[in-house]
């Protein structure tokens, strides 16, 4: 055996004859004062008499009646500090409680304070007064601070006389009751026959306290469970319906009631007079044995009569209901309807083509939030053409005519593949719809196949400001070597077009066809390269967000009157 262990063994033992000592001369001290003296000073240095014996009796009777009534653990605290503090004449009051009273390693923090001095928030419960009182279960009264032992029941340097009661539940301690003043001497026997009889009423009042909570606590978990439990009966599409142990019905949910015309007058009926005119004679045998017996039967199939003579084509499971110890309460009635099974199937199987055929669809052409978007509401693309407002644009390169001359057409599509990666990249991230490529340009709509108006021209503004940032800085990825020179110029219209799939049975793509497309792409051909230019309809619609230079009205063709364009700057806010 170590020899550290005999040694910690011997050193509790005489910690608990010490402790078992002072306890005793603590009482012996306490009433050798009462006896002694007839006059005490409070924390102001004031003379005060000390309560009679009889006065604190009454006392102790009016502060447990205070108790009485109330029920919650801050209102007990408060009750337990302001009476304790009052009738002992105290300068500082702290009750302090563990935080897990389950752990005797639970630290204690301070919940309730009176008095006017610094207290710590929190006590270790291996400090010496509280190792102590939670041992010993005794309360705890220090004279004077220049005694050797327990001066960490002081909570301020000023005060010298200290009360330490313990909180005790059955098989915890709930905490500590630290009263202190400010002279030597101060606490008397009244005063401690005070604290400890009030104190334990407090704790038992705050173990009780902390018991209904943990009821309420449970009642309402038990309610919300009830509450859950009752929307998932709700909601399911099968239909359910229970029995109790004589074969009366107890309960039936919402898809029971709507298909089967089931009523309130049906709870505590016999199952055999509810369904015994919906199903033949082989169903009611089934029901009747697994009432009985409490056997499962599974897949029983058959026909039952429900809400307006309509038939339905049903599979049943008839599963025991068991109560503690396994004994029968009833049985449950789980029936699928196979008939709204097949027709909801049918319909499951043109909601996936739906969704299968928007996915094929836009996929290439838009961001992964829009494609998810359209497939839940694939009824927002309408298969052959929607009206719609939307914003067109168009980007060229310009210079890629002489460029591409004498060049090999593999470094020429990796040139354009270069910029087309970067420059689709920013179209999709302003949520773009990439209509076509037409060679060198870039045709791309806001507004199609989902509209939100001005933040669609918003959009296309902001991603064409990028897109020329991108080609404008030095860093960039592409237009590099001896396509260094190339530019790209973008102009774009705000009008209405017609959206919708275009082609034959064999191919079909979605895209968009109306003037304001042919306005957009006239307009682009305007733009010498690295500008953004825009028509007085998109510039109403992004309102005082850009900084715009207005140019000369130009004439496009298919238009009498000239057209009113702006030159976008940059973004304002």
């Amino acid at each position: 055996m170590p020899f550290h262990e005999p040694v910690q063994r011997v050193v509790k033992t005489i910690k608990t004859i010490v402790a078992v000592w002072v306890a005793n001369r603590i009482q012996f001290d306490a009433v050798s004062s009462a006896q002694t003296d007839s006059i005490i000073r409070n924390g102001t240095g004031t003379s005060v008499q000390p309560r009679t014996a009889g006065e604190l009796t009454h006392e102790l009777v009016r502060a447990g009646s205070l108790l009485a009534r109330e029920n919650d653990a801050r209102s007990l605290a408060s009750v337990l500090v302001e009476q304790s503090v009052d009738i002992t004449r105290s300068d500082i009051g702290a009750l302090y409680l563990a935080a897990d009273p389950e752990k005797p390693t639970s630290s204690l923090k301070l919940v309730y304070r009176r008095g006017r001095f610094e207290l710590p928030r929190t006590i270790q419960p291996d400090a010496e007064s509280v190792s102590l009182v939670s041992e010993l279960r005794e309360t705890l009264v220090l004279h004077d601070r220049d005694r050797p032992h327990f001066k960490d029941a002081l909570l301020n340097d000023r005060m010298r006389s200290a009360i330490v009661a313990p909180l005790a539940a059955p098989r915890a301690l709930l905490g500590v009751l630290i009263l202190n003043a400010a002279p030597s001497e101060f606490y008397r026997y009244s005063q401690l026959r005070f604290v400890e009889s009030f104190v334990p009423l407090a704790a038992g009042m705050l173990h009780n306290s902390e018991l209904l909570d943990q009821l309420r606590e449970q009642l309402r978990k038990v309610e919300a469970l009830e509450r859950y439990q009752e929307s998932i009966f709700a909601s399911m599409t099968n239909l359910l319906v229970t029995t109790d142990r004589r074969g009366t019905v107890q309960y039936f949910n919402r898809a029971a009631a709507e298909r089967l015309d089931l009523q309130d007058e049906h709870i505590g009926k016999p199952l055999s007079e509810v369904f015994g005119s919906k199903v033949d004679s082989r169903v009611l045998n089934a029901l009747e044995q697994s009432g009985t017996t409490g056997d499962e039967q599974l897949g029983i199939e058959g026909i039952i009569s429900g809400r307006d003579g309509r038939e339905i084509d049903f599979s049943l499971n008839v599963s025991p209901l068991q109560g503690k110890r396994g004994r029968h309460e009833g049985i449950t009635l789980l029936l699928t309807d196979q008939t709204a099974e097949r027709e909801l199937k049918g319909q499951m199987k043109v909601v996936k083509e739906e969704r299968r055929l928007v996915k094929d669809m836009f996929a290439r052409y838009l961001s992964n939030d829009l494609v998810e978007n359209l497939i839940q509401q694939p009824n927002s693309v309408r298969l052959g053409g929607d009206k719609k407002l939307a914003t067109t644009f168009f980007a060229d390169i310009r210079g890629y005519t002489s460029f591409s001359e004498g060049k090999d057409p593999e470094h020429i599509i990796t040139v354009l593949n270069a910029y087309f990666q970067e420059a689709v990249e920013v179209i999709i991230n302003y949520r773009g719809f990439i209509d076509k490529f037409i060679g060198d340009a870039i045709m791309a709509i806001w507004g199609v196949p989902l509209q939100s108006e001005e933040q669609d021209a918003i959009n296309a503004v902001s991603c064409a400001l990028e897109i020329q940032d991108r080609i404008s800085s030095p860093n960039r990825a592409f237009f590099t070597g001896d396509a260094s020179n190339l530019r790209v110029g973008i102009g774009m219209h705000t009008g209405p077009l017609v959206a919708g799939n275009l082609g034959s049975t064999q191919r079909m793509d979605y895209s968009v066809i109306g003037d304001s497309v042919n306005v957009a792409a006239r307009l682009e051909g305007i733009d010498q390269g690295g500008q953004v230019i825009i028509t007085q309809d998109t510039r109403d619609m992004i309102g005082d967000r850009f900084k715009l230079q207005e140019l000369d009205a130009v004439q496009v063709k298919g238009k009498e009157d000239p057209i009113t364009i702006f030159r976008v700057i940059r973004m304002v806010r």
